[in-house]
């Protein structure tokens, strides 16, 4: 076994799982996370099913990121698919009540982070092929709500830049993919929330959400699809999540 596949945002919710998921199929794992506690842990917990490299990395910082990828070691420079994971959304207010720091966060992170990552690691995918990058993009891509605003926006530049990465890399052996999960039951609302874990818990119940399992599952299954085959864009809704009327504002 000398498959490999690089993860970023490793030490919860989806990119966590997803961890899981390769490893018990043997493969080698690059992780990447934020938090060295997380990050020990995890190269604990697997290292007895596969090969484990960990990075503490922020994605935001391109030198940091392109010195990790240029630093693999040898038995981890086999990577032939990517999955760009890390990200997050802060806030739920209205945009004229929206901080400003939260909005350039989200860009730094969810736009800038992969951009930093795919383009440091592109030229060791091209020497790997078959690859494949598969990028988490959301809902809200597609679908615009209140309070989305930059979140939405950040998220739908990963979709185009996924489609548009797939013109240029037609026939050079590398897919690309844009996920696009909606209601998921993670960290992530936590993290939107501001840590107000019942606020959280309170948008999930009785909602029988996806599961960060579940998202694992899918991203596997488009990884180990056969070469000739590409899965453009999955968009992927829990059963109780649907689309509503639209909002009509009318004079009092």
């Amino acid at each position: 076994m000398n498959k490999c596949v690089l993860i970023t945002g490793a030490t919860a919710g989806f990119g966590l799982a997803t961890a899981k998921r390769f490893a018990a199929e043997g493969w080698k794992l690059v992780l990447t996370g934020r938090r060295q506690e997380r990050l020990d842990a995890l190269q604990e917990e697997l290292s007895s099913q596969c090969e484990v490299h960990c990075i503490k990395l922020d994605v935001r910082d391109s030198d940091s990121v392109s010195a990790a990828m240029q630093q693999l070691p040898e038995a981890f420079q086999s990577v032939s698919v990517l999955v760009n994971n890390a990200g997050l959304a802060l806030g739920t207010d209205p945009c004229y009540q929206a901080k400003l720091s939260d909005w350039q966060t989200m860009i730094d992170t969810n736009v800038t982070g992969l951009v930093n990552v795919t383009h440091a690691l592109l030229p060791l995918l091209m020497k790997q092929t078959p690859a494949t990058v598969i990028n988490l993009s959301s809902i809200a891509a597609n679908w615009p709500y209140p309070g989305s605003h930059v979140y939405g926006a950040s998220k739908a530049f990963v979709r185009q830049f996924s489609h548009n990465m797939r013109c240029d890399l037609a026939g050079k052996g590398v897919r690309v993919t844009s996920l696009e999960p909606g209601l998921a039951e993670s960290e992530f609302s936590l993290v939107r929330f501001g840590g107000d874990k019942e606020k959280a818990d309170q948008l999930y119940k009785g909602a029988n959400a996806i599961q960060p399992e579940d998202i694992a599952n899918i991203i596997y299954w488009v990884a180990t699809q056969p070469a000739h085959l590409n899965i453009n864009s999955l968009e992927v809704m829990p059963a109780s999540q649907a689309w509503n009327s639209f909002q009509v504002v009318k004079d009092a």
